[in-house]
């Protein structure tokens, strides 16, 4: 059902064009090795809980955009709002829930 619900996310944001400059290797090199950083280098957990796509199945994409652009206050979840654009996060979003790079 996320799935579904991504690949919305992902249609909408296509359709208004905000995904041109969206550059996708970069993005999933970030998420390796940023979000990894505290994820795992596997994203299975770490510092930071298990971000692999059957472990945040139970996320909406929304949900998760919001957690990505304005962290989770009292945590070590920082807000990617200041270096990612919103395209940018519906990108990070739909690989985490798909595990695709598009």
């Amino acid at each position: 059902m996320n799935r579904l619900f991504a690949y919305l996310f992902l249609a909408s944001a296509a359709i208004a064009g905000d995904r041109a400059d969206v550059d996708g290797p970069a993005l999933e090199r970030l998420v390796k090795q940023d979000c990894g950083s505290c994820h795992g280098l596997t994203l299975k957990g770490g510092l930071g809980p298990d971000i692999q796509p059957s472990s945040l199945a139970h996320h909406d994409p929304e949900t998760l955009g919001t957690i990505i652009l304005d962290g989770i206050p009292g945590t070590a979840m920082p807000p990617w709002r200041p270096l990612l654009t919103k395209a940018e996060v519906e990108w990070v979003v739909t690989y985490l829930l798909t595990g695709v790079a598009e």
